[in-house]
């Protein structure tokens, strides 16, 4: 089989294409056909060797993201059966309950390979059901992106149909918030610097855009929009550069995620969150349960996500330098073969 692996890990040249051997299945373990793969700025950081938690495999097939078809069953697999459409989990081993420090050791694409093969082996443990109306190509982009926001607004925000939603970017996470977001009946608002992509915005019914080229002090125009009162749910994704005027945006009580490190840096005031009131939590994707929950939605508001670009298999590297220039709108999606 054709599969990509980093060697060795420190700019865009570590991806290199190798032949090796079709994996067998062991006991209770599938082996999958990945038809699609997609990428998250966190693939960037990890081929570049900025991912910064010493958590990177030697040698590491990557991507977190997949979808594809059960072609082997191991010894003793019940979950699923041949033929069936499936995703991975992010965190193999986080089925359901709360998040525990060993679960990271099993991150798909980071200490544990990923996806970006033509077949793979997991733990029958390890994947969810494909949403019946989704391609293997949207069903690539969920299992990060989308838990992720999921996770923030519903598993642990609890958002109710009347509030309102601020999200950075147009990158995966924002939109897939963004659009989760408007199902529960939510007001969103959200930030970009492109007139472009804020166009492109508005056509899927986001009236509340701010530019912060334009505006570079945004978290005011967002209180304007709000008649200062602030917003009740932010998904922070910028980091330190970004995190001190996301609380500013947060109304008393509020609730800030955060899930990205893309930004500047730290211009942080505690002072601030006591301020506010505010309620911060840090959120890494989520459990298995989480996933099906969110496939359970997808699935009965037929969502689709957003896909900006699709790289065939043998163009990964171009892929990954289309991500680089942080230039896409939507998820970046890789075919499989």
């Amino acid at each position: 089989m054709k599969v990509y692996r980093l060697d060795p890990i420190g700019n865009l040249d570590a991806i290199k294409m190798f032949d090796e051997p079709d994996p067998k299945p062991g006991p209770k373990q599938i082996v999958i056909r990945m038809r699609a793969a997609s990428l998250n700025y966190r693939d960037y950081k990890v081929i570049t060797g900025t991912y910064g938690h010493n958590e990177t495999k030697e040698r590491l097939i990557p991507l977190s993201d997949g979808a594809g078809e059960v072609v082997e069953l191991g010894e003793g697999v019940s979950r699923v059966k041949i033929g069936d459409r499936v995703m991975p989990i992010f965190g193999q081993r986080w089925l359901a309950g709360k998040i525990n420090p060993v679960y990271s050791t099993f991150s798909l694409g980071g200490q544990s390979d990923g996806v970006l093969a033509e077949r793979i082996v997991l733990s029958e443990e390890g994947v969810v059901v494909i949403p019946s109306h989704l391609s293997f190509e949207e069903a690539a982009t969920l299992p990060c992106a989308a838990m992720t926001a999921w996770h923030a607004l519903f598993s642990r925000g609890q958002l109710t149909a009347g509030q309102s939603v601020l999200t950075l970017g147009t990158g995966g996470v924002s939109l897939f918030a963004a659009q989760f977001a408007q199902l529960a009946g939510a007001r969103v608002m959200m930030i970009s610097g492109s007139d472009s992509k804020i166009a492109r915005l508005k056509d899927m019914g986001i009236d509340s855009v701010v530019n912060y080229n334009t505006n570079p002090d945004w978290h005011r125009a967002i209180l304007d929009l709000t008649q200062g009162q602030g917003v009740d749910h932010v998904v922070e994704l910028g980091g330190p550069g970004t995190m001190e005027k996301s609380l500013r945006c947060l109304r008393m009580g509020g609730s800030l995620y955060m899930i990205g490190n893309l930004a500047g840096e730290a211009k942080i005031d505690p002072r601030l969150i006591l301020a506010k009131r505010a309620n911060v939590h840090g959120i890494q994707v989520g459990s298995r349960e989480m996933f099906e929950s969110m496939n359970q939605a997808i699935t009965i508001a037929q969502l689709h996500p957003v896909i900006d670009r699709c790289f065939e298999f043998d163009k990964a590297r171009e892929a990954y330098e289309y991500l680089a220039a942080r230039k896409h709108f939507g998820k970046i999606v890789i075919r499989g073969t």
